[in-house]
């Protein structure tokens, strides 16, 4: 593949986000019904996770299922995500295994159903010993959700007196994350043309470089990823200011401790 070739693997993200919208425009595009839109959307998700796969991208997150649109959506779209996102789990768990992919979940995801719960925790365990692309899918996630809850936990080490108020740090925050454990995106992809974050890992892409594409979802193709991995290689990466007052147009190599908003 030509656009693969061209790419510096020295320099792929370590961590790409994705914002998958348009399966409703893709659906309607056609004269179809929502749910095809988001059938054709979830075919859509292993073609990236593959080609993820193969060019050793360490993390990859998935903006699947917000917590925002759960409230908003028809309770019929609601039943056939739920039941296509157990179909999606049931079907490629063997890929994932074959592509050497772990999958994981982030977001207030013990307000799903118990039957999607189990296939969730049946996937996860299943691909746990793979040690490629870790596949993460934001599920009943929002960002304001997320903050809160890390504030609420937060709080309850103050009130405990683990922690005091006047020491509580930008790290303390971040280990109260859904994604602690992970490290922030370097590139966040927004299909359909959309100009906005809609709630999204709003902490985490502080730095993040952002990519723009008016394709729809169920149109996007692992190449149309290695596309935008492209472009993110022709951006010089801005951090703002070191601790020393210096600008810094390349900081990948500083320690994380030389780094000020």
């Amino acid at each position: 593949m030509a656009i693969y070739r061209r790419l510096d693997p020295e320099r792929l993200p370590h961590h790409v986000a994705i914002i998958m919208d348009g399966n409703g425009r893709w659906a309607g595009k056609r004269s179809l019904k929502r749910f095809l839109g988001h059938q054709q959307g979830a075919e859509s998700v292993q073609y990236v996770v593959e080609t993820a796969s193969r060019i050793g991208l360490p993390w990859l997150t998935l903006y699947a299922f917000s917590l925002e649109n759960n409230l908003r959506r028809p309770k019929s779209e609601v039943n056939f995500l739920m039941r296509l996102l157990k179909m999606y789990l049931n079907n490629n768990v063997r890929r994932m295994n074959d592509n050497n992919v772990r999958i994981q979940y982030i977001g207030r995801t013990d307000d799903l159903p118990d039957e999607v719960r189990e296939r969730m925790q049946w996937a996860a365990e299943a691909t746990q010993r793979n040690t490629g692309t870790v596949l993460t899918l934001a599920l009943n996630y929002g960002a304001r959700s997320e903050l809160m809850d890390a504030f609420r936990g937060l709080c309850a080490e103050v009130q405990s007196g683990q922690l005091k108020l006047n020491d509580v740090t930008e790290q303390d925050i971040q280990r109260h994350l859904y994604t602690a454990h992970m490290p922030d995106p370097d590139l966040l992809i927004r299909t359909s043309g959309e100009m906005r974050i809609s709630n999204y890992l709003l902490w985490q892409i502080a730095y993040t470089e952002i990519y723009v594409t008016s394709r729809l979802w169920p149109d996007f193709r692992g190449i149309h990823m290695l596309e935008a991995i492209e472009d993110y290689q022709r951006r010089e990466r801005r951090y703002g200011g070191l601790a020393d007052g210096t600008e810094s147009d390349d900081v990948a190599s500083l320690p994380a401790n030389q780094l000020v908003g």
